[in-house]
């Protein structure tokens, strides 16, 4: 258990209080999308699919269907076209119209087609079986290079090829750079399609009331910045749509992000039947058709000088989004804008970002969006130079990372990390993995014909999106004037009662990860209470709480935003408390101090008011108040971090996060010789993630991001045929880490400083993703050090490593499927 000491003016803060949420969640008391009350009349939908990965769609015979018992309705694309149904939003500059539900053409396997509403989930299901739909199959694409042919079929004829995104970004002057460097490095880079296998599906209840009020109930986990996309696509202003999101997600992992589009399906489809409609994803629809991160193609070449100074890098990074270009794609390209330099001091950047289509599930934020692909290329490369110049992987690192002395730092494409000693955070991670000691007993492995490999990989792990980043996808000439974004604004919201109970209100839609346990603890220090006499509530009703549009649980936000937020609410109410204390005992306001949940004069502890008494006042008796006080006892308040009140400048720099944590991860594995399993050795994993509030639950997180980035790294990946056909498309094809693959993992935190963090006033960064981002890359550096070739992609399965021991190094990915 990783233990961390309260500060001396935090009793709560910083320590391990049991989660608020388990107690309920362990005794069945969830309140999940499948426990959400319906009103009488509600229905069930069941969505029918496309089998075709690419297909022109013809007559949809529906006769059949509507014959069957408890069938109520079946609904088409050109049902929600004539219900007003508009396409949805999205972020690219793209003539390629999305709607939720095929129209004209299908162009992805699972796509829905139909949807039928019935009486029950199985009568729905039964009778869209019975749909006959005539289709007229074209060609598909499904590979990135194909993406690139412009002699390739395309995806959308108002486009007229594939390419959804297509922009060069330049910062310093990396020619001169490339002119200067001693040694030119390059290497090509396959990072695969990999989703998130939540416990809990998408789950929608929609209802179109009178006058066109809209509520829809998903376990939808933001931003919402979705809220006005689905309410344009449904053809109503922002203020008719209410979003309600249960007090429990079962997990999200990012692609709960884009459940939006079925909200927007099902709301429609209620619309067209007159009732309230009901819809939860099954396991194959959710692997299908839900989510999932790009598969990226990265070709990286470094300017490298004789000493192991990385100078420059060239980069083209391009990203498969599937069928559609979804919103909030392409987020997978320039969510890292701030950190593509990760921690390294490298000032020339020339990278080249493209977005492709092919007929695969479109795509959206998964954990570690966009960074886990980045980082898997870059450190896969540092071991290439590191190789080249007769190096230690420990030592080109050392060469490269950003000093202590040089924070706060700006970096060449607009990020600000404000704190941090990486160079120190790796010597921690290389004492703790026992470094010198392992590559001792690799020596003695090898003797005796064992396949010992030890890799590092070190990453900056970006959090609190700037939801300005995605400006960048237009050039600056094409940039509307007074249109940009910028910020991450959170809303909490405190109130106590006229007993002194303590409620606070969040808005973040958790999936699990201890937001009420955190909120509570941070209250508990303001106020001088005990964290478990605090009622937190959770969910999210879009029409009664506090919200922004970036309001939600994503991008690993909570700590740097929701909780502040929390803190000034309560901070807020704790002034309004010494206020009234002040003018009922008499006092300045200067005299009164706040100690463990009393008022008090400062040296006359008998002169004093509890929080109870205070309260009691605030609520009961006006005329004690200060004549100009209102009564009552509640606060909101909203936090963006201060470095987000910047948008992208002219020149294409934008701090794309709010927070910047630091990584370094190190790993020794064994290769079996005979049937090529990875097994882990030792995993040491060092953080830098500013002031820890609960080490039991960022323990938690680094747990569950670590074994997201084994997962990658070693057996989850998306396999479509070159049909389009979903191989992986149930549990027992598309494998997922299990207990008996976690390994034990050697956790620390390099140590916090009051002030040091410059962004927040809590001092926490994100964790949420952490070692999601670096686990790939330093699994592949191990496993390419115990067999001694250059893997270039991922997953490393048994029977991809043998083909390459054998051949020495794969080509492509075609090649080794």
């Amino acid at each position: 258990m990783v233990t961390t000491s309260a500060t001396e003016n935090s009793q709560w803060t910083g320590t391990s209080v049991p989660r608020k949420e388990d107690i309920r969640l362990l005794s069945g008391q969830g309140q999940f999308m499948a426990d959400v009350a319906t009103r009488a009349g509600t229905r069930q939908a069941a969505i029918l699919r496309s089998p075709h990965a690419h297909a022109r769609i013809g007559a949809i015979n529906v006769d059949a269907a509507l014959k069957c018992r408890g069938v109520l309705a079946v609904v088409t694309g050109n049902d929600i076209l004539a219900a007003g149904a508009r396409p949805l939003a999205v972020a690219a500059p793209v003539p390629a119209d999305y709607y939720p539900i095929a129209t004209d053409k299908v162009r992805y396997v699972g796509e829905p087609v139909a949807v039928v509403v019935a009486r029950t989930r199985a009568e729905a299901e039964d009778a869209a079986a019975k749909i006959v739909v005539q289709y007229l199959p074209l060609p598909p694409v499904v590979a990135i290079e194909d993406a690139l042919n412009p002699d390739s079929p395309v995806l959308h004829d108002t486009l007229g090829h594939n390419v959804a995104v297509n922009r060069r970004l330049r910062y310093g002057d990396p020619d001169q750079a490339f002119a200067a460097a001693d040694h030119v490095i390059a290497g090509r880079y396959w990072y695969p399609k990999v989703t998130s296998t939540p416990i809990e599906t998408y789950g929608v209840i929609a209802e179109w009331g009178e006058g066109g009020a809209v509520t829809i109930w998903a376990n939808f986990q933001g931003p919402f910045s979705m809220h006005p996309v689905m309410a344009r696509a449904l053809g109503i202003d922002q203020n008719q749509l209410r979003v309600i999101v249960p007090p429990d997600i079962g997990g999200a992992f990012g692609i709960k992000i884009s459940i939006y589009p079925y909200m927007v399906l099902m709301a429609l489809v209620a619309k067209c039947v007159g009732t309230p409609v009901r819809w939860i994803e099954d396991r194959l629809e959710a692997l299908a058709a839900s989510s999932s991160g790009t598969d990226r193609l990265t070709d990286l070449t470094a300017a490298v000088s004789d000493t192991g100074e990385v100078l420059a890098w060239r980069m083209r990074l391009v990203d498969n989004v599937g069928a559609y270009i979804r919103a909030p794609e392409p987020g997978c390209l320039f969510r890292a804008t701030g950190n593509l330099v990760s921690g390294y001091k490298t000032q020339h950047l020339d990278v080249e970002a493209i977005a492709v289509m092919t007929n695969k599930c479109p795509t959206g934020p998964n954990r570690g969006y966009g960074v886990s692909a980045l980082y898997f290329a870059m450190e896969r490369h540092m071991d290439k130079i590191a190789a080249q110049l007769g190096k230690d992987p420990a030592d080109i690192r050392r060469i490269n990372l950003i000093s202590a002395d040089r924070m706060p730092y700006r970096t060449p494409s607009g990020g600000y990390y404000d704190s941090g000693d990486y160079p120190a955070t790796l010597e921690r991670a290389l004492v703790r993995a026992g470094y010198d000691a392992l590559r001792q007993e690799q020596l003695s492995a090898r003797k005796e014909g064992r396949l010992f490999g030890i890799g590092i990989a070190v990453g900056v792990d970006p959090s609190v999106s700037n939801m300005g980043y995605i400006d960048i996808v237009e050039p600056k000439e094409n940039r509307q004037l007074h249109r940009s974004k910028s910020g991450a604004g959170q809303a909490a919201h405190v109130q106590v009662d006229a007993g002194g109970g303590v409620t606070i209100t969040l808005s973040t839609c958790a999936q699990g990860q201890g937001h009420e346990t955190v909120a509570s603890q941070v209250a508990a220090d303001v106020l001088g209470v005990h964290p478990k006499d605090i009622r937190v509530i959770g969910g999210m009703d879009s029409s009664t709480r506090d919200w922004t549009i970036a309001t939600g649980a994503y991008s690993s936000r909570f700590a740097a935003t929701g909780a502040v937020a929390t803190q000034q609410a309560a901070q807020t109410i704790q002034d309004k408390l010494l206020d009234i204390a002040s003018h009922v005992l008499e006092a300045d306001r200067a005299d009164i101090e706040w100690i463990k949940g009393t008022a008090q004069v400062k040296g006359v502890p008998s002169r004093a008011l509890s929080l109870r008494q205070l309260a009691g006042l605030a609520h009961w008796d006006v005329a004690s108040l200060p004549s100009e006080m209102e009564p009552g006892l509640s606060a909101q308040a909203y936090f963006t971090p201060p470095t987000l009140r910047e948008s992208l400048d002219q020149e294409d720099r934008v701090n794309s996060s709010g927070t910047y944590g630091f990584m370094a991860d190190v790993v020794a594995v064994e290769v079996d010789p005979g049937t090529f399993a990875v097994k882990v050795y030792r995993y040491a994993t060092v953080h830098d993630i500013g002031k820890v509030l609960n080490p039991a639950i960022v323990e938690g997180q680094i747990y569950g991001a670590t074994l997201h980035g084994i997962g990658a790294a070693l057996l989850e990946e998306m396999v479509y045929d070159d049909q389009g056909q979903l191989i992986t498309g149930t549990l027992m094809d598309y494998l997922v880490p299990s207990a008996t693959d976690a390994p034990s993992l050697i956790i620390d935190h390099m140590e916090y400083t009051p002030g040091s963090s410059l962004t927040t006033p809590l001092g926490a960064k994100g964790v949420g993703e952490s070692s999601t981002e670096t686990a790939p890359a330093a699994l592949a550096n191990a496993v390419a050090d115990a067999l001694g070739i250059d893997i270039n992609q991922l997953p490393m399965t048994p029977s991809r490593l043998f083909d390459w021991y054998r051949k020495t190094e794969p080509t492509s990915p075609q090649e080794v499927q």
